[in-house]
């Protein structure tokens, strides 16, 4: 069956609205996001089938995120009840030179307590043919790193296909390992890999000779890095790099490149102004280059479909992508004028 599995957690997302500063007013506005679940909402929206695992409390908040899930059309079946607590991410919305700001308070949740053993991941992946998962989680505790190595492990055991996106967060590595004491072992199970131009340097520990806090993106500096990447981890097929220009924290320029080996290839690149809501915006990216890779005949028309995916999702609030094929399909194929459809 063509079911893809992702492992990570989904947190509590608490707005300022619109781009209001942190309690400007006295609202917060209350969502569900978390970058494997973001993956996983995605997948379903373009019919893929999608099992999300993680470990939640039991409480009235994690069986509202659970009716969520399936609202989504995503399998909340794997799920585990443990202790813990629901993981809390806060966001302040940028505008213009303002960026956004992210506030974390994680510590001591469910899944950054659960240890390898919880799940029976043999009977997670029997009807699976690919599992996806993050940076993020092995961030969060040693025992999460170990469960998700060994998740990982055993998909590779039972022939699944598994992607990484290598999501480098700072603030989460705070448990005595760095992310390239981590990363770059897992790395080593990964068959496609998703990055952006940050991750790599701070994941890795692979340099490219670009500023990415400038805003200016060298293409040939990325085609160097994903060959030093590719030599360096013989199993991964496929590295597939987002290149953002942050012109302003409203306007980006938008696009993506993709090495499989065989070439190198740059997608078409848009430029995105007015953006709604960027949090988000790699995990659709890595949904839809997986579902890209699983539908489309060539690598380069599932990163088309990638870049328009993601494309389309700084223009929606909250963390899911709720786009559908057809939609990304008339981005991807030339339709980008926005003229209201009668």
């Amino acid at each position: 069956m063509d079911k893809v599995v992702t492992f990570g957690e989904v947190m509590l997302r608490l707005k300022a609205p619109q781009h209001e500063r942190f309690l400007q007013s006295p609202v917060l506005e209350a969502t569900f996001g978390g970058g494997e679940v973001n993956a996983a909402a995605s997948l379903a929206n373009y019919g893929k089938a999608v099992a999300f695992v993680t470990v939640l409390p039991e409480n009235d908040l994690t069986r509202a995120c659970v009716g969520e899930l399936r609202r989504l059309n995503i399998d909340p079946s794997a799920i585990q009840y443990g202790p813990g607590r629901l993981g809390i991410y806060y966001l302040e919305s940028g505008a213009a030179q303002r960026p956004s700001k992210v506030i974390y308070d994680r510590d001591y949740s469910a899944v950054s307590l659960a240890k390898p053993g919880d799940f029976e991941w043999a009977n997670i992946f029997k009807e699976a043919s690919w599992f996806h998962v993050t940076g993020i989680t092995p961030a969060l505790s040693q025992s999460a790193a170990d469960l998700t190595f060994e998740a990982v492990q055993q998909a590779k055991e039972m022939g699944l296909t598994v992607s990484c996106d290598f999501n480098y967060r700072n603030k989460l590595w705070n448990y005595g390992k760095s992310a390239v004491e981590v990363m770059t072992e897992l790395v080593k199970y990964i068959d496609i890999g998703i990055a952006n131009e940050e991750d790599c340097q701070k994941s890795l520990g692979m340099s490219v000779a670009a500023d990415v806090n400038k805003g200016q993106l060298d293409l040939e500096q990325y085609q160097r890095l994903s060959d030093q990447v590719l030599a360096k981890y013989p199993r991964m097929k496929v590295l597939a790099i987002t290149l953002r220009e942050s012109i302003s924290a409203s306007h980006n320029g938008w696009s993506a490149c993709i090495n499989d080996r065989a070439g190198f290839y740059h997608s078409r690149k848009y430029d995105i102004t007015h953006i709604v809501d960027r949090v988000g915006g790699g995990d659709s990216f890595a949904a839809a280059l997986i579902y890209g890779l699983t539908t489309y005949d060539t690598k380069e028309k599932a990163l088309d479909f990638a870049v328009a995916a993601s494309c389309l999702k700084h223009s929606i609030s909250g963390d899911f992508n709720r786009v559908s094929v057809a939609e990304v399909e008339k981005l991807m194929y030339g339709r980008e004028s926005g003229r209201v459809e009668r």
